[in-house]
């Protein structure tokens, strides 16, 4: 009886903590907001597909993302598709002012690419201690497939 209360008070704190924690949500970009692009950035192929009314790319070719203003620089990229499935995201554009901004592009673009890719698709988590730099990535590749809708 004597471990019974202690084990019962533990478990009770360990429900309570796991309920006060909030669920996983990007990170906004603190009042950075996308900028619309002074000059038309036309895909590099055409669209071969044509839409089927649920938001799926079905084009094939590489479709240019707008370019996307953040606090540490521009991020564009392009995205490859063949038959509505990204083949690859090649990144045009990234913050690289200093060593700092090339160290977190270096590791967080690729781990981002590779998301992408089997995600098939722009919903994908931010890299941690790359927030800008994700949402940069995610909302030029969300451009990107839009592209690709029309």
């Amino acid at each position: 009886m004597r471990s019974a209360v202690p084990a019962t008070t533990a478990i009770s704190a360990l429900v309570v903590a796991l309920l006060a924690l909030k669920p996983h949500q990007l990170p906004s970009l603190g009042g950075v907001t996308p900028r619309s692009p002074t000059t038309s950035h036309p895909s590099a192929g055409t669209s071969a597909g044509t839409s089927t009314g649920t938001g799926a790319p079905t084009g094939t070719g590489t479709f240019t993302g707008d370019p996307i203003d953040t606090q540490y620089g521009t991020v564009q990229v392009t995205a490859t598709l063949t038959k509505g499935r990204i083949t690859s995201v090649t990144v045009l554009r990234a913050p690289d002012q200093n060593g700092r901004d090339q160290q977190i592009s270096s590791y967080a673009l690729p781990r981002l690419t590779q998301e992408a890719i089997a995600a098939q698709s722009a919903h994908i988590d931010a890299v941690s201690g790359a927030s800008y730099t994700s949402q940069g990535y995610i909302q030029s590749l969300q451009s990107a497939l839009d592209q690709a809708h029309a």
